[in-house]
């Protein structure tokens, strides 16, 4: 055999383990978006029973960067009806909103009777990322912090489902995903200015999220962390808190809609182990 032909051999034998590799990871994929279908099919009742009653309801989705927001609302979303659902991803405010009450623009994109409106990031960008970043007054944010729940309790009182997500990912897993992004061209649009600051404010964040679940989480206004180290057991349970927010007709009684405790905690019971890690440890970890 003559020296090229060896060498194109050689590089086909390495190839070769690769490839059943890669094809049991899109077999593992592809299964996990199946064990999703069940569910997705019960957000679709849940839509139509919403639609029927002419009720309204509001999903927050909230957490550091790279917490799997994003993946969780696309597939909440993928087989749902369009003419009644909105996911809105606000931008950077402009001078006018800069001068109107804060809550304003985020009130103008609430749904209508028998919608269901996903915020990716919402009015809780005041309490983490603004302060942090140094985009609100510290006068701004503690006005904010002394108001929202009151403004919240009044949407619940006044019939729109509120259901407040809190996406929970670890310091070296977020920066697993950012190195991920930084090198793959299909995901390098995903990282932001924000992102790049994310790791070096990591202790910040942890700050502000403790306080923010602290005081903004009340009975009628819960927050709900969901643990997202594994992106599909957290897409999993969120659809599984979604769906308990409202007691919806046709209801498939052989799935299983109770929340993975690894996975899902109240939001008192996080400001529980943050406190008890902060005195374990002298320092919050998550």
């Amino acid at each position: 055999m003559g020296q090229a032909n060896k060498q194109h051999a050689n590089k086909q034998n390495k190839a070769e383990p690769e490839i059943p590799a890669r094809l049991s990871k899109l077999a593992r994929k592809h299964e996990q978006e199946k064990q999703l279908e069940p569910f997705q099919v019960e957000l679709l009742k849940l839509q139509a029973h919403l639609e029927q009653t002419n009720r309204r309801m509001i999903v927050l989705f909230e957490g550091r960067d790279a917490a799997g927001k994003g993946g969780t609302i696309r597939r909440v979303t993928r087989y749902m009806n369009e003419k009644h659902y909105r996911v809105v991803a606000l931008g950077k405010p402009t001078d006018e909103q800069r001068s109107q009450w804060y809550l304003q623009r985020y009130v103008g994109e609430f749904p209508r009777g028998g919608e269901i409106v996903l915020f990716d990031r919402s009015w809780y960008n005041r309490a983490m990322v603004e302060p942090i970043l140094g985009f609100c007054t510290p006068e701004e944010h503690a006005d904010f912090m002394r108001g929202v729940v009151g403004f919240e309790k009044d949407l619940v009182r006044q019939g729109t489902v509120l259901v407040k997500l809190y996406f929970s990912v670890s310091k070296k897993e977020q920066q697993r995903r950012f190195d991920r992004r930084r090198h793959d061209p299909l995901r390098q649009w995903k990282l932001s200015e924000v992102d790049l600051q994310a790791q070096d404010l990591w202790d910040e964040f942890t700050e502000r999220k403790y306080e923010m679940l602290r005081r903004t989480h009340a009975p009628q206004t819960p927050w709900t962390i969901i643990r997202s180290e594994n992106k599909h057991q957290a897409r999993l349970n969120a659809m599984r808190v979604i769906l308990d927010a409202v007691n919806y007709e046709d209801r498939n009684l052989d799935l299983d809609f109770v929340p993975d405790p690894a996975i899902v905690v109240s939001g008192a019971h996080e400001v529980e182990l943050m406190e008890a890690d902060r005195l374990r440890r002298g320092r919050f970890q998550q």
